[in-house]
């Protein structure tokens, strides 16, 4: 089985980065990196359809939150050096902000989410509400999936069958997450995506669990390159 880590992104900023926030100067060293050194980068529903991965080095690039900076910064970046990425957007905050974290910084819209070019940039979801998904009942996780569901449809959005769970938070018990999974699955979701730091096995042995390298601002190019290789670092 091949390895694949798959990178999460939040924030990107012309200024100094830190935590879950990148410098696009930082991010820019990043993207470098892996296109000088013959990463292939892949959408998710490219995934899908395949049985294994080509050889070379491969990897993932995700950005969550639907921040208007990924457009603004990440965007060219991913252009510059021919990479792909996927965003994952909180539907309920289109056009405003993030509600559940700054409540400055905005959120693109359903029009800028059209706009984005889809050889470049994959649509996923990030849920609804933005809500943890250990927080909420059945019911509540059924509901907020469907109305993602609508959502694209009613503004004719292209979104793949694929969500990253806000917070990186979803049912571990074995019962509920059986349960959950079950909701993913019979509203069309393929793949579900958590953090863990960890590198993934390709094609994946759960794929309501894969596992996803937080990117740090404070990371240095060393730090992502030892992250990228092995993952968690003790």
């Amino acid at each position: 089985m091949a390895k694949l880590p798959i990178l999460m992104y939040h924030h990107v900023t012309v200024e100094a980065g830190k935590g879950l926030t990148i410098s696009a100067n930082n991010l820019e060293r990043q993207f470098k990196h892996l296109a000088e050194n013959d990463y292939k980068t892949f959408h998710l529903k490219e995934l899908l359809k395949m049985k294994q991965l080509p050889n070379g080095k491969n990897i993932v690039i995700t950005f969550d939150d639907g921040y208007v900076s990924q457009m603004e910064l990440a965007l060219p970046l991913l252009k510059k050096y021919k990479l792909k990425a996927i965003f994952f957007v909180p539907l309920d905050y289109l056009g405003n902000t993030d509600d559940w974290n700054t409540s400055s910084l905005k959120i693109m819209t359903s029009e800028q989410l059209k706009m984005l070019d889809p050889k470049v940039v994959e649509l996923g979801f990030h849920s609804f509400y933005h809500k943890k998904y250990t927080a909420l009942s059945n019911a509540e996780i059924e509901a907020d999936m469907r109305r993602c569901l609508e959502f694209v449809s009613e503004n004719h959005l292209d979104f793949s069958p694929v969500l990253a769970y806000p917070y990186g938070k979803f049912p571990k018990e074995k019962t509920c997450n059986k349960i959950f999974n079950k909701i993913l699955s019979q509203n069309g979701i393929q793949y579900g995506l958590r953090i863990g730091n960890r590198i993934n096995s390709f094609p994946f042995k759960k794929p309501f669990e894969i596992e996803r390298i937080d990117v740090k601002g404070e990371f240095s190019l060393l730090k992502f390159r030892q992250k990228i290789r092995f993952g968690k670092l003790f």
